[in-house]
């Protein structure tokens, strides 16, 4: 998912366009738990590494047809560029391999938790690091948020890792990318460019060793792992294009669309557990993020 990652157009109005780029990105991502299910019993690093090999054909290819390769040849001369992008792409590395093993391992409860906080999470991230002045909603909102996180820590005896992870892991990737001189699409093309490398020495090690799935188990695995590029980068640049089109109000409502969609796939299709703690846990999110989404509202109208 990638729902902070480009800032819309200056002239910050919405269009029927941008909202269908932007509802198709959101119907990719919440589906996308049903296609990594299906690639469940394959661990979660292999899986990781053919997402980012397979998205460089695929995002090069529509940087290729935009005529926006010159941008990637200026951005690899900036050290300072080449150095925000290795940081940025760890993260989005780190962020891929959690989502990936929740939902073979039957935590996609978590992953949709971890995405519920995230919009919370990014105003906290902008208050301490940026000095943004948060509006008395905005406080209440995040203090909803962290009273869930106590609750399941509580109940569990650990802190929900997966959920934390993915929030603060994709909450800073989407802090550091809004400082990269390049734009959304070129962006992830230079971070899959970077990471490309090592993920095919470490597919062909696997391959070479005989643990590999993308020969030895089947046509339809192999069918699965090369289209993790197609499901990886297509929805990623259709959103970057849907933003550019929408208000910051649109999207920060809009957002809220995958982890919905990939709550209701973990009740109802994987059929995990849901007991009186996660529905008390979720319950303070959801109010959080009513807050949340009223206080945005309220400031857009403001302006």
């Amino acid at each position: 998912m990638a729902t902070d990652t480009v800032v819309p157009d200056v002239k910050n109005e919405d269009s029927l366009r941008g909202f269908g780029f932007a509802l198709t990105a959101y119907l990719f991502w919440g589906v996308l738990p049903l296609y990594m299910k299906a690639l469940a019993h394959i661990p979660a690093t292999e899986i990781v590494a053919h997402r980012i090999l397979w998205s460089v054909p695929v995002a090069g290819i529509v940087l290729l047809a935009l005529g926006r390769m010159g941008d990637i040849k200026a951005a690899l001369s900036s050290p300072r560029t080449v150095a925000m992008v290795s940081l940025t792409a760890t993260l989005v590395t780190i962020n891929w391999g959690t989502y990936v093993w929740a939902i073979s391992a039957g935590h996609s409860l978590d992953a949709a938790l971890g995405y519920f906080i995230n919009p919370l999470f990014s105003i906290a991230l902008g208050a301490l690091l940026l000095k943004e002045k948060l509006a008395p909603l905005q406080i209440a909102a995040i203090c909803l948020a962290a009273a869930a996180v106590v609750i399941l820590t509580i109940e569990a005896g650990t802190v929900p890792w997966v959920a934390l992870t993915l929030t603060l892991s994709w909450g800073f990737y989407a802090f550091f990318r809004k400082t990269l001189p390049v734009g959304a699409n070129q962006g992830f093309f230079l971070e899959v460019l970077l990471l490309c490398i090592p993920a095919a020495l470490y597919i062909l090690y696997l391959e070479t060793r005989g643990e590999g799935h993308l020969y030895r188990t089947g046509i339809t695995d192999t069918a699965l792992l090369l289209g993790c590029g197609l499901v990886t980068a297509l929805p990623l640049m259709i959103f970057a294009n849907g933003a550019k089109l929408l208000r910051l109000s649109t999207i920060g409502i809009m957002q809220y669309i995958a982890p919905t969609m990939i709550f209701l796939i973990a009740i109802f299709l994987f059929k995990e557990p849901f007991g009186t703690t996660q529905m008390t846990a979720f319950s303070l999110i959801w109010a959080g993020l009513v807050l949340y989404s009223w206080s945005m509202l309220r400031q857009s109208r403001s302006r």
